[in-house]
């Protein structure tokens, strides 16, 4: 079998079983001390890709988005390694041969996903959009690329899969969810009802797409998109963050309860967020748990 690819006959998620993470006394231990590890490194990792590019290159240039995905890859690799040493597997997570269908399946669903949001808070008087406008999309397509390869490498192939490997699916869900939506605290405007309104649509949605597939292809297309079309397409805030450059303009109509459109954290905290996000966390989850995928693959032969 490919190193980078799965067996159809196999059942349930490679979440490691060699190495650092084989059977026997305190995995599930041995496990959150491997996910706080690589939390930490790759932790860095973000911080890099988000700052170094826009430090050295215009940010409105497309030399910023070459090297935000020229970092994302080294960081890729750098996971591919780790995790050959540490687990004695290359990591199924990041197979490349079904990457660019699932990556442009992922574009696809994120930016239909937040266009469904933005057009309901306008159908329901709680947005207003001007615009078509002149406006340059590398600084969100590097922001698109960052956060979306980045992040789900962070909270997805790290966390969520080795929280699964501690203590089984649901767990898992629930800890790496609660996990994204307290990160985004620190942001501009936030508010602990954005914060969880981040873990529901976001944190279950996202990772509904991995345990789907078994690898975060799908996930980083969602994300990426999602923030691009927010952002660039519509010129809402992402995640409290104002956006300077955008195609179009959208913004809270004067007197919109906080609450109903999401107020200055921006659509990600509104109810229709809510709903769209819920709704297809919960039929995506429902397909995994159909495949079996809520379950770690069988333990290999220890080396």
């Amino acid at each position: 079998m490919s190193p980078t690819s799965a067996s159809p006959s196999i059942v349930g998620l490679d979440v490691g079983s060699r190495r650092f993470l084989h059977p026997g006394p305190l995995r599930w231990l041995r496990a959150l001390g491997w996910a706080v590890a690589l939390f930490f490194v790759f932790g860095l990792a973000v911080a890099a890709v988000q700052l170094w590019p826009e430090m050295l290159f215009r940010r409105d240039g497309p030399a910023q988005a070459v090297a935000t995905l020229a970092l994302c890859t080294a960081a890729y690799g750098l996971y591919a390694g780790l995790t050959r040493l540490a687990e004695g597997r290359w990591p199924s997570e990041l197979a490349l041969r079904p990457a660019l269908a699932e990556l442009l399946a992922g574009l696809a669903i994120g930016a239909v996903m937040l266009s469904v949001v933005v057009g309901l808070l306008v159908v329901l008087g709680l947005y207003q959009v001007s615009g078509p406008r002149a406006a340059s999309p590398w600084g969100m397509i590097a922001v698109g690329i960052s956060s979306g390869f980045m992040e789900e490498l962070v909270v997805r192939a790290i966390v969520l899969r080795l929280l699964m490997r501690a203590f089984g699916a649901w767990p898992a869900l629930a800890l790496s969810a609660a996990l994204f939506g307290a990160l985004h605290l620190v942001n501009p405007h936030a508010t602990p009802v954005a914060a969880v309104a981040i873990a529901v649509e976001a944190g279950l949605m996202l990772a509904a797409f991995y345990l789907l597939t078994g690898r975060i292809w799908m996930s980083v297309g969602v994300h990426a998109a999602w923030n691009f079309t927010q952002g660039w397409i519509w010129g809402a805030r992402v995640s409290g963050l104002p956006v300077q450059d955008s195609l179009y303009l959208s913004v809270p109509r004067v007197g919109a309860p906080d609450w109903l459109s999401g107020g200055a954290f921006g659509p990600e905290a509104s109810v229709p967020a809510m709903v769209v996000g819920t709704a297809t966390a919960i039929v995506v989850l429902a397909w995994a748990w159909r495949k079996g995928n809520f379950r770690a693959q069988k333990d290999a032969a220890r080396p």
